[in-house]
């Protein structure tokens, strides 16, 4: 059988060399859809953390410490890291999560065009230790 048969009488390979469109040897393309729109520009941020909260004789941080992100990432401590760590990638992404605790000390600003706030408490049961993430749109 001649490839040119074969192809016209297999219809789902047809479709994808465009005779069953109607477009055959000697023809007009189809033509070509625009291309899309580009992405729009990615918002930017600074991140900055600092020490809400700490148990005046814990062996980390202190109340009132600041650290920079990612400048200073490497300085803070592990365990409390990790409990930043996927707050810190949603906000630096733009995420601003619905939970705002009204009435407490961690009552969270939530302000999509300035700043946005976010509590979180590192996981050692010694240190007491809540961070505080501030994102500022840049």
């Amino acid at each position: 059988m001649d490839r040119r048969d074969f192809i016209g009488k297999a219809g789902c390979v047809a479709v994808a060399f465009g005779t069953a469109a109607g477009f055959v040897d000697g023809q007009e393309k189809p033509p070509q859809a625009a291309p899309p729109p580009p992405p729009p520009k990615p918002k930017r941020y600074k991140i900055e953390i600092e020490i809400f909260e700490a148990r005046p004789d814990t062996w980390c941080h202190k109340k009132g410490d600041r650290f920079a992100y990612p400048a200073d990432w490497g300085k803070l401590c592990p365990w409390l890291r990790a409990s930043l760590n996927e707050f810190v990638r949603l906000l630096e992404n733009g995420v601003t999560l619905p939970w705002k605790y009204e009435g407490t000390p961690y009552e969270k600003v939530i302000d999509p065009e300035g700043v946005t706030t976010e509590y979180v408490r590192c996981p050692d049961p010694t240190s007491n230790l809540v961070a505080k993430i501030a994102r500022t749109r840049i």
